[in-house]
Order: structure tokens, then sequence, then C-alpha cells
């Protein structure tokens, strides 16, 4: 049975809670704003110092969208919107 958007979005937010302590070491931070659940695209906004930042996109795709895949078979894509 496929998961419904909100046990896929309360999923994604267990995840992002554990991220979040890593990314406020440097004082910035993750909202989780949508995700379509045809495809699977996570859509969340980078703050903080984060915003700006030349490590953000290394952040958002090596970071949070690596390890949102790996432990949520359903995700394929994080985009960050602005």
């Amino acid at each position: 049975m496929a998961k419904t958007k909100q046990e896929l979005m309360q999923e994604v937010e267990q995840v992002l809670d554990t991220l979040r302590v890593g990314i406020a070491m440097h004082a910035g931070n993750v909202e989780l704003i949508d995700i379509e659940e045809e495809t699977g695209k996570v859509s969340v906004r980078l703050t903080g110092s984060c915003v700006g930042c030349p490590m953000s996109d290394l952040t958002l795709k090596a970071g949070i969208e690596e390890t949102l895949r790996e432990l949520i078979p359903e995700i394929t894509e994080v985009v960050n919107v602005i």
C-alpha cells in the first residue's frame, strides 16, 4: 500500500529534524514546504546562513536529498524554493 502525503510529510520531517542539528551548527535551517506524492519531489526552503551560501547546493543535494532518498525510497528529488 502506498504511503499517503501526510505519512510522507511526517517521515521527511523526522529525517529533517536529524539533519537540522548539523545545519544549525552553521546558523542555517531547512523548512519542509511540500511533497508531490506522484513524483516523490520534495520542496524545501533553506533559511538562515544557508541563504546565499556557496555551499547550499551541496547541502541540498549531497546532504538533504541523498539522505532522504536513502531513508525514504519514495523520495526522488529535493529542490529549494525561494
